[in-house]
Formats: C-alpha cells, structure tokens, sequence
C-alpha cells in the first residue's frame, strides 16, 4: 500500500497519470508540494520552452525569470521553498517561465532590432501559449497574476499593461519600468511599446485603462540598499496615478538590497497579506 501511495505521489510530480483528487488529498493532509516541469514546442519563439509548475490549486501565479536566468531561477534561490506553506495551502499555484533574455537584451552580438522583434515574440509566447496553458491547468475563472524581480519586474508590468484582460494582476519587485535602461542607445517604436515608462503617460484608450483600472493587485515593490532604483517605482507610480490607476507603491529600507534575501521575505510577505 505504501509502495502505491508513492507510486501515486510520483505521477502526481512528474503530471503523468495520477489522480487529480488524489493528488490534492496528498498536498493538503502530507504537506507535499506537487511540482511538474513540462514544454512544449512553441510556434512563436520556434524552440522548446520548459516550464515549473508548483501545486495543484489555488490563484495563478505567474513568474517571469531576472535578467539571463531560465525557469527553475526561483526554486534555486529558494524562493519556491519560502512559498511552500502558500502553495501546499492551496492559497498559489505557481508558473515558471523561461526567459528569452540571452536571445534579445541580454545578448551583446545580437542586431538592437532583432533583440527587440525577440522580446515581441516573447509577449506574443505569454499571451498565446503560457495563458491558455495556465487556464487549462486551472480553470477559466482562475484569476492570474504575474511577477518577476529585477528585469522580471519590467516584464511583468509590461505584459499586465498590455493585456489586462488576460492577466489579473502584477507583482513587480525592484524593477525600473524604462527599456531604454537594457537597449544600449537603441530606441524605435517597437522599444517605446515594450517600455512603460514611455507609453503609459500616452495611453487615451479608454478600454484599456478601464481594464487596467479594474484591477486590485497592481504591487511596485523596491528595497532602498544596494543596487534599487526606489526612484523609478516612484516616478512610474506617478505615471499611473495619473492615468486614475490604483496600486501600491512599497518602499522598504537601505537594509533591503537588490538581491534573493529581499525577494524571499517580500514574495512571501504579499502572498499572506495582499492575498
């Protein structure tokens, strides 16, 4: 019986075959976080894109990677771990994307306007792939908010911004929300698209910002220690306070730095008092 109970177990982990109920009844009465690495070939980006999937139930949370870093970024820093207790809970169940970062931005050989149709097929990947993946694996009322630190942070803003239709909310930790900071020079429409510092004070479309505005979980986080920018969440707070935008704009002291320790005390933080 035991050697089928972990049978059992194991499917859940590796998403084979296993019971959905079952595997539910064992997160929640033997605190055993389910985690399942899948992929798929994706037409946008033209390669295998893997993604972690933390949990069986539960808000979606949806983590994009730092600067160069991949999908399992968030489990090596141990970021997972701090949000165990949320994800065995059923409170999260956490995505983790990969980056494309090294193919675009973070790519110094690379032509600034071939980084940048990148990084558009990046968007195109989250709203065409990762969405409807996330809402097969849920469900279609299952709220989705994404997050990412650093580089992460100005991609999740920029992707919530986008399409709040699909994308419930944005936790955005010590990021600066100018692309024109990653781009060496390089400025094109494209680049003032995907740069919200740029097009927010431009946005008129009524229809947008009233999804926009429909949101509760707008979350501009940033450390003032070593390495945050707590200026460039405050003058992008301002943009949208403008705009009639509600958000939270949290500023934490100089012992907070640009770095892993700040993020696992935040992350963990929100998910049990924004949440």
């Amino acid at each position: 019986m035991a050697a089928e109970f972990f049978d059992l177990a194991a499917g859940c982990e590796a998403g084979g075959s296993a019971n959905f109920a079952f595997c539910k009844y064992i997160q929640r009465n033997f605190q055993y976080m389910l985690r399942q690495i899948t992929s798929w070939y994706s037409e946008r980006l033209q390669k295998d894109m893997p993604v972690a999937v933390y949990g069986s139930y539960g808000f979606a949370l949806l983590l994009v990677p730092t600067a160069a870093a991949d999908y399992l970024e968030y489990e090596r820093f141990q970021l997972i771990a701090a949000l165990e207790p949320f994800i065995n809970s059923g409170k999260v169940k956490v995505f983790s994307v990969n980056s494309i970062n090294n193919e675009s931005w973070m790519n110094n050989g690379m032509d600034p306007r071939d980084k940048v149709m990148r990084h558009q097929q990046f968007n195109s990947y989250i709203f065409e792939e990762v969405v409807p993946f996330v809402k097969t694996n849920t469900s279609y009322e299952t709220p989705v908010i994404i997050c990412g630190a650093s580089f992460g942070a100005l991609h999740s803003m920029n992707l919530f911004l986008k399409r709040p239709d699909l994308l419930n909310g944005v936790i955005a930790m010590s990021g600066v929300y100018d692309l024109t900071e990653y781009t060496k020079g390089f400025y094109n429409d494209d680049v003032y698209f995907n740069s919200p510092q740029h097009y927010m004070p431009n946005l008129t479309d009524h229809a947008i910002l009233e999804e926009i505005r429909k949101s509760s979980h707008i979350h501009i986080f940033s450390g003032s220690g070593a390495y945050e920018d707590p200026n460039a969440s405050r003058s992008f707070a301002g943009i949208l306070y403008s705009k009639g935008i509600n958000y939270e704009l949290d500023v934490w002291g100089s012992e907070w730095k640009h770095d892993w320790e700040t993020w696992r005390a935040v992350l963990p933080h929100y998910l049990d008092t924004r949440f």
